[in-house]
């Protein structure tokens, strides 16, 4: 892997949504947009979670051809040659990634089932905006930025961080410590 990127999750009473790159690239690429998945998707497995992602864009499976859209399918592109082991769906909206009937009426074919719980956006600037939105209005807990990319554990707290946040973050940090040195 060749760059660092962030992610939050939104701790809600019924699911966890994990969203990036919130907090590094500007405007990633579509290369960097697929390495970032890959390395969110180990990140949700180290946590116990199977990954279900979702490409979000501004429209669903090529009804626009602006180059945030054509970016999202890029990245379907890009995973697929992969072959990659998790489930991954896009370019598609906010809600048909949350919701798999509106997903399904849309694209029938879809392998995504559920909800996604990991949501890839074009930009910093969406996801950013999806995360906060998503945290504020549902009151829910989050942790984050998740620093990914590196060979040590290494995360970021912003200014905005809460006690319960420092806490969160590093009681994340301690246990990848811990796992990095059992695997010695």
């Amino acid at each position: 892997m060749n760059d660092f990127y962030a992610m939050n999750a939104v701790l809600m009473q019924d699911r966890n949504i994990f969203i990036a790159d919130t907090y590094v690239h500007e405007d990633p690429t579509a290369e960097q947009l697929a390495e970032m998945t890959v390395l969110a998707t180990d990140q949700l497995r180290r946590f116990g979670i199977t990954p279900r992602v979702a490409l979000v864009s501004h429209s669903n499976f090529g009804a626009s051809d602006r180059a945030s859209a054509v970016k999202m399918r890029k990245v379907h592109e890009l995973l697929t040659n992969m072959n990659v082991d998790f489930e991954f769906e896009g370019e598609m909206q906010g809600d048909a990634a949350l919701n798999e009937n509106i997903r399904l009426n849309d694209m029938p074919s879809s392998p995504l089932k559920g909800a996604a719980n990991l949501l890839i956006l074009p930009t910093l600037d969406a996801s950013n905006i999806a995360f906060n939105l998503l945290k504020t209005a549902t009151g829910s807990a989050s942790i984050g930025p998740i620093l990914l990319g590196t060979n040590k554990p290494v995360h970021i707290l912003t200014p905005s961080a809460t006690a319960r946040g420092i806490v969160n973050m590093t009681a994340l940090t301690v246990t990848e410590a811990q796992d990095l040195e059992n695997e010695k």
